[in-house]
C-alpha cells in the first residue's frame, strides 16, 4: 500500500477568487479524481480549520495498491487537469510517498 500526502497553502486572492473559494473548488476537484482514476484506493481532502500561521490550508490523503498505481494517478490526464488549476492558486506544497507492508 502506497499513502500519498500532500499539503497546499493557498494565496490570499488567485484565479478570480479568495483563499477559501479556492480550497473549496480544490476540494471537489480533487474528490472528483476518485470517479475518474481507477487506481486511487481511496482519498480524502481536507479543508485547514487551525487558525496557526504554521498551518496548511488544504490536504490530500490518498492510498494506492502500489507505486504503478500512484504513477498512473500522477500521469492520468484528470489530475494533471487538477494540478494545473492547484499551480495557480497555491503559494507553498508539501508532498511525502510512503509505503506501508
Amino acid at each position: 500500500m502506497i499513502k500519498h500526502i500532500v499539503m497546499w497553502k493557498l494565496k490570499e486572492y488567485a484565479e478570480g477568487a479568495d483563499k477559501e473559494q479556492n480550497a473549496f473548488k480544490m476540494q471537489k476537484m480533487l474528490m472528483d479524481l476518485k470517479d475518474k482514476i481507477d487506481s486511487i484506493v481511496h482519498i480524502e481532502v481536507g479543508i485547514n480549520i487551525n487558525r496557526s500561521e504554521a498551518a496548511y490550508d488544504v490536504v490530500l490523503y490518498s492510498e494506492f495498491s502500489d507505486l504503478e498505481g500512484l504513477e498512473a494517478y500522477q500521469s492520468h490526464e484528470e489530475h494533471l487537469k487538477v494540478a494545473a488549476f492547484v499551480k495557480t492558486v497555491n503559494e507553498d506544497r508539501v508532498v511525502v510517498d510512503y509505503e506501508v507492508f
